[in-house]
């Protein structure tokens, strides 16, 4: 049986498997799933249609699955959905999505640090990193093992690139390709994210790749067409590059018509 302080509050209509802990003043809500070995701190608030995974750690005050913040919402049925292995600090905030049957997904062994904020209908992918009040807003990508510095802000329906590298404070109104370490307000291109890649075992040859399609994509004086071409024609297409290209490519095609500025030339 679950262990529930006496203080909390767990809706009937709640699931949680047998060894989840429940901190004193908890609210959970109607239709909520909670799986094996996740423990909630103090204050912890999971609102109806909410579905946590596995060995999740929530911080106290955190609030998960709230109403989104969308005026187009009409009280319609949707969801959130965390993963497993996730530690979730003091008062972050996960919002339920926006649109009939629609979710907001959380993967798999996330930081997500205080204060951090993830909006309706966004993705967050498997290993993702958010450091203190990082915002992101609604309908944004988040893909595998990228790492956002404290403060950013980002803007809807932005996609940010697997292994990416986010400088603290930046403000992301573009999509930040694969692989590479941005910062600034507007954020700019600084390099390939050497020390992401090692951690994550991509092998040197790939890492080089990447370093040569970064110079061709940002500091050669080429457009966008330019430097895909030699990139194809010059460098080795290992897997890393070939995603950073389609990443690229999808934007051109008008995916949501938002390019990363190349860095000012000073």
């Amino acid at each position: 049986m679950a262990k529930i302080h006496p203080t909390a509050i767990v809706h009937p209509k709640a699931e949680l498997a047998e060894d989840v802990e429940v901190g004193p003043y908890c609210i959970i809500g109607p239709n909520v799933v909670i799986d094996s070995g996740t423990v909630l701190g103090a204050h912890v608030v999971i609102e109806e249609n909410t579905f946590i995974g596995k060995m999740n750690s929530i911080g106290h005050g955190a609030v998960l699955g709230a109403p989104p913040q969308d005026r187009k919402f009409k009280h319609e049925r949707t969801y959130l959905r965390i993963g497993d292995n996730n530690l979730i600090r003091e008062y972050v905030t996960i919002h339920r999505a926006s649109g009939e049957g629609e979710e907001t997904v959380v993967g798999n062994n996330c930081f997500l640090m205080a204060y951090s904020h993830i909006g309706h209908n966004t993705r967050v992918g498997d290993g993702v990193v958010m450091a203190n009040s990082v915002g992101i807003s609604g309908h944004c990508i988040i893909e595998d093992g990228a790492n956002l510095g404290g403060m950013t802000g980002v803007h809807q329906y932005t996609r940010i690139g697997r292994l990416a590298m986010v400088g603290g404070m930046s403000r992301i109104t573009r999509d930040v390709p694969p692989y590479l370490m941005v910062e600034g307000n507007p954020a700019e291109v600084h390099g390939v994210n050497l020390v992401g890649l090692k951690r994550a075992g991509i092998p040197e040859a790939n890492r080089t790749a990447l370093r040569v399609a970064c110079r061709l994509l940002y500091f050669a004086n080429l457009n966008t067409s330019q430097a895909i071409e030699r990139i194809r024609a010059e460098v080795p297409l290992v897997p890393e590059v070939e995603h950073l290209l389609r990443f690229v490519e999808e934007i051109r095609q008008g995916r949501n018509g938002r390019y990363l500025d190349q860095p000012s030339r000073k």
